[in-house]
């Protein structure tokens, strides 16, 4: 095979889950026969689920086939010499058709002691949100651990919970250790550290059709709550049309929000693959050798060997992602 050198598309997997909806097949255009489709992973390396090419001459192809290829021209030098053949990111859309459980992920230190794996600092991206429709960061109030303990034994977690009412742009940071949860009506797009570990505290007392309720993980908590986290998790972020304006930034990784309108010449200046997910409209992504189309709900991984190319719409908002 010669060079990847063309942006790449993969097959959505689609996730049913028991607070899941419609949206994402109904407004995204995802092709399922799930009844209550939760998540849409859009680009995975996770063990079980990895995503697999869906254009291209490298159709057929997995991620992880990707990388063990093309290593260092897929993802970037110094990102391969930090995580050789595991691919650093999962993107996925979600849609909470009713409220997902209070839960937080570990940082690296605990998840790698733990589990073997990445931790899980992640950002979120509100595509679309039904009017009240909210997300829960956080504590209302300081906190310590015998205070919360309190609380979750009896039951009454949601009254020191911070709820933000949420509307299309919004934009939240969600450390490892920080307690959060999706609220219903809200579909956003979410970036995170690849890692599927997640401490759940509270289903809200639901059963499934069996009547068991969900595992929870208080145990596990104890030692991953940070309750002195500051409150500085909702994005201000600019807006500036035909420009990378700059949202998150932290070791995990860099994401710009993008309002492209007409012809915008791109130079990939970092040591970085580069995706691009559309959340807004349609765009075309150009380079020497190839066109891809895509549109809202779509995701494009773009090789760190590809250096230049352009992005061509109308108008489409694009979240820019790199390492």
């Amino acid at each position: 095979m010669k060079d990847v050198l063309y942006p790449i598309k993969f097959h959505p997997i689609l996730k049913e889950k028991i607070w899941g909806g419609q949206k994402l097949k109904q407004l995204l255009d995802k092709e399922s026969s799930l009844p209550n489709v939760g998540e849409s992973w859009e680009i995975s390396d996770v063990e079980g689920d990895c995503s697999i090419v869906a254009n291209g001459m490298l159709k057929g192809t997995t991620l992880n086939e990707l990388l063990k290829t093309y290593k260092a021209k897929l993802i970037g030098e110094k990102n391969y010499k930090v995580f050789n053949d595991k691919f650093p990111l999962l993107i996925k859309f979600i849609d909470a058709n009713k409220d997902l459980s209070i839960q937080l992920h570990p940082n690296d230190t605990l998840a790698k002691k733990r589990h073997d794996s990445f931790g899980k600092t992640e950002m979120w991206y509100v595509m679309q949100a039904d009017e009240d429709a909210n997300l829960i960061i956080g504590f209302n109030q300081d906190l310590n651990l015998e205070t919360y303990l309190k609380h979750q034994k009896n039951k009454t977690l949601p009254s020191i919970l911070n709820f933000e009412k949420v509307k299309s742009g919004d934009t939240f940071f969600i450390d490892g250790g920080r307690v959060h949860a999706i609220g219903a009506g809200t579909m956003l797009a979410e970036i995170q550290q690849t890692s599927d570990i997640t401490y759940r505290i509270y289903d809200w007392d639901r059963v499934d059709a069996n009547g068991h309720a969900r595992e929870l993980h208080n145990d596990l908590v104890i030692d991953a709550i940070d309750f002195n986290m500051p409150n500085n998790f909702k994005v201000s972020y600019g807006k500036t049309k035909n420009k990378a304006n700059k949202m998150v930034a932290c070791s995990y990784f860099t994401t710009n929000y993008l309002e492209v309108e007409g012809l915008l010449h791109k130079e990939n200046h970092n040591d970085s693959f580069l995706i691009y997910i559309c959340v807004e409209g349609k765009a075309e992504i150009l380079t020497e050798e190839k066109t891809v189309a895509v549109k809202a709900g779509e995701t494009v991984l773009l090789p760190a060997a590809l250096k230049t190319f352009k992005i061509k719409a109308e108008k489409a908002k694009l979240l820019e992602v790199y390492i």
